[in-house]
């Protein structure tokens, strides 16, 4: 919604201030221009990316529209699912937490949180690091830097479609003079027109320059940060889930754990100790959930 608000406000500006310099609208309407400007940035993005690349820029874009940040619900989800796993990993035998991290799908533990569940990437690193944890002979630190190289390379590969969309950005002032010279050729074949039809075709030749500016800085650029900034708040979760357990493994109490993890998340976002522990202390037990 954000973005369609920006883009409204930026085209209502941009249009009528051209309209009360006295320019006239519909001289930017110029079809063919956009169509070699937003055909050749198109086509050179595909043969910059990958396919998965491709594809993860639409996923990537769309969330940019919706704005598919984690909300104050996921991060007390996240730290309650901790909890619950810390308390079984401080409580049980190994056996019985292998269960859960063995076949999340099956386990009441996950199951009292689908939304986390559904994110596989999210249940896989959870589990990965649980299990690393009561095999016993792993220290903290080495957990840290294993965790550490992993986040990072979590963090290079959701943002490679914020890097594609900002090279297409880059590029398109390029391609935009591109389409001007085009049009600047076809207007030196009617030199022995009219002035009129000359200007007409000068015109629009320089919408040309006009619009890879215009979509580089206004449209494609600025919705590469916004991916950036949705892509950047997916990858704070897995950061929680880091000092949380590495916390867990230095000694520290479950609900003392889920502080170390509460104090990585934004102070817009962050949900008040008052909130985590009705979360977790009040939450029932898991062999509760499964009955």
């Amino acid at each position: 919604m954000g973005i369609i608000l920006g883009l409204v406000v930026t085209l209502a500006c941009l249009l009528g201030g051209f309209m009360a310099m006295g320019g006239h609208i519909g001289v930017l309407v110029q079809p063919f221009e956009y169509v070699i400007i937003l055909g050749s940035s198109i086509g050179t993005f595909f043969v910059a990316n990958s396919m998965k690349v491709v594809k993860d820029t639409g996923k990537a874009v769309m969330e940019a529209f919706k704005n598919a940040v984690p909300k104050q619900r996921d991060y007390l989800d996240l730290l309650s699912l901790l909890h619950s796993l810390m308390r079984e990993m401080r409580g049980k035998p190994r056996s019985e937490v292998e269960a859960h991290i063995e076949s999340p799908e099956t386990s009441p533990i996950f199951m009292a949180f689908p939304a986390i569940l559904k994110d596989k990437a999210m249940t896989h690193f959870v589990c990965d690091y649980c299990r690393l944890i009561i095999i016993g002979n792993v220290r903290p630190h080495e957990i840290e830097s294993l965790m550490d190289e992993e986040i990072q390379t979590i963090s290079r590969d959701t943002m490679k479609p914020k890097h594609a969309l900002q090279d297409m950005a880059d590029g398109l002032p390029a391609l935009g003079i591109v389409a001007a010279v085009l049009g600047v050729i076809k207007a030196m074949g009617a030199l022995d027109q009219s002035p009129e039809i000359l200007g007409h075709l000068i015109g629009a030749a320089l919408v040309g320059t006009f619009a890879g500016i215009f979509f580089s800085y206004a449209v494609v650029g600025p919705i590469a940060a916004k991916v950036k900034s949705v892509r950047e708040k997916k990858v704070r979760m897995y950061v929680i889930v880091k000092q949380t357990l590495i916390a867990y493994m230095n000694g520290a109490m479950p609900q003392v754990a889920l502080e170390y993890g509460r104090k990585t998340i934004s102070a817009y976002d962050r949900p008040t100790i008052d909130q985590v522990e009705s979360e977790t202390l009040g939450a029932p037990a898991p062999a509760a959930q499964a009955a």
